[in-house]
């Protein structure tokens, strides 16, 4: 773009300049726009970054990233906005409008292949237990291990790299505990419910999560859902239940467990819903607290898993026994866990398969986990939720595949094409925005 700002006077403005007055909130969902309140605004246009700091009454000085030339001009707008505390951006429409595809474009990329990556966590998770079927709980505990160290190795290298920054890590760490905190509760309470719930009802008592989200998003996040995206998320979770428990007994079996562990597991969705809008509230702020704009998402994945691990730890007795295993033969069993795992001694019997299906579930794993993340940074968390709950059915197909391990593949549900079709309107109707509405205005957040 040729001009991030220019010059404007009363009543007359050129053809290709469009004036926007967006409130603190807003700016950092702008594509290419940090903002950060005390230093003004980041302008990414094409390759040129500029540097906009508000200087006296209506005035703003630019510099160039790179350069070190600076100019003031006049940056004129209305009382109004000057009394809200808005900040006026000038841009280009027809940049503005590159801009927009472009995210959309990130977003789309971003979603796809988020969705290949839940495709292959679900299917290696069932491959990885083949041979540790006798210690499902060690793998948890390897997974949640291998997050720490993974995370902090990475964050250690973008650090050196001058991609984390020293204002990044001294962010409040009240939000990375609370985050800490709701995954770890999550992961109690699924696994309590889980160890009684049989496997048809869970996929249709976890389409609770999109609702929660939904709601979570409007009460703290501000958002605002048109029609058509609530009727899409409504579809998608109908297309879900049609797909997975079609065929099946899940409505006997919640009647037989009773609504306790129902309610137990509709909870667990709660706090895993919370922990997302967490997430891209932290995202949010940190683009008004920062100078350079955005938090990088492995500051967020690193402090978030590391204080899970510690509430994790503080719960082991607790869900030691929720797997079967008490807490006085929890070594033991770890110990009997790892020599399956590398697949060495007079336990290797059975564990054919490890270490490397165990591997490539955890490597796996984590990528789904920095992509779902990624995309809910871009995007929000209801679109990062219905990219994940998008690979169920597609997994459910892989599954009738001749896969290594597993033996006869399963059979398709009755409902499967059904349930797919009703999944895919339901997506389709969620992304369609009407022309005669900004798409910008649809849900923007304001965070207070």
């Amino acid at each position: 773009m040729s001009a991030s700002c220019r010059r404007l006077t009363a009543g007359v403005a050129g053809p290709m300049v469009a004036r926007q007055v967006l409130r603190t909130g807003e700016i950092s969902r702008l594509c290419g726009v940090g903002m950060n309140k005390r230093k003004g605004i980041v302008l990414r246009g094409g390759r040129l970054v500029v540097l906009a700091e508000a200087v006296g009454r209506g005035g703003v000085r630019l510099r160039s990233e790179g350069e070190d030339e600076e100019r003031v001009e006049k940056w004129s707008y209305a009382e109004k906005d000057r009394r809200r505390g808005d900040l006026v951006v000038v841009e280009e429409k027809e940049d503005g409008g590159r801009c927009d595809s472009d995210r959309r474009m990130k977003v789309v990329v971003a979603a796809a292949f988020t969705v290949v990556l839940g495709v292959g966590n679900r299917v290696l998770y069932k491959l990885a237990l083949v041979p540790l079927k006798h210690y499902p709980f060690f793998l948890a505990q390897l997974a949640t291990v291998g997050y720490v160290l993974v995370y902090f190795s990475i964050l250690s290298l973008r650090y050196n790299a001058g991609i984390v920054t020293d204002e990044m890590l001294s962010l409040p760490k009240t939000p990375f505990i609370a985050v800490g905190l709701l995954e770890a509760l999550g992961a109690a309470t699924g696994m309590a419910a889980a160890a009684i719930l049989s496997g048809a009802s869970i996929p249709i008592l976890s389409q609770s999560f999109l609702v929660w989200q939904l709601l979570l998003s409007a009460i703290f996040l501000g958002r605002r859902y048109r029609v058509n995206q609530l009727l899409g998320c409504f579809l998608v979770a109908v297309g879900v239940i049609i797909t997975v428990a079609s065929g099946s007994s899940a409505g006997v079996s919640l009647k037989e467990v009773g609504i306790f562990w129902s309610l137990l597991m509709i909870v667990s969705f709660l706090f895993q819903a919370a922990d997302t809008v967490l997430k891209e509230r932290i995202f949010l702020k940190a683009a008004e607290r920062l100078k350079r704009g955005s938090l990088d998402l492995f500051v967020v994945n690193t402090y978030g898993s590391a204080f899970q691990a510690l509430f994790i730890c503080l719960l082991l007795p607790f869900l030691s026994k929720l797997w079967g295993v008490p807490f006085s033969q929890l070594p033991n069993y770890l110990k009997d866990g790892a020599a399956c795992f590398l697949n060495i001694g007079s336990l290797s019997s059975g564990c054919d398969g490890a270490p490397l299906l165990p591997l490539l579930f955890v490597v796996v794993n984590m990528g789904f986990n920095i992509s779902l993340l990624h995309l809910l940074k871009i995007s929000s968390a209801v679109v990062s939720c219905l990219a994940s709950t998008f690979s169920v059915p597609i997994s459910v197909y892989m599954f009738t595949l001749p896969l290594p391990y597993l033996g006869v593949a399963s059979s398709l549900p009755p409902g499967f094409v059904t349930g797919a079709v009703i999944l895919l309107a339901g997506l389709l109707i969620y992304s369609w925005t009407p022309t005669t509405m900004d798409p910008s205005s649809s849900s923007s957040p304001s965070i207070p």
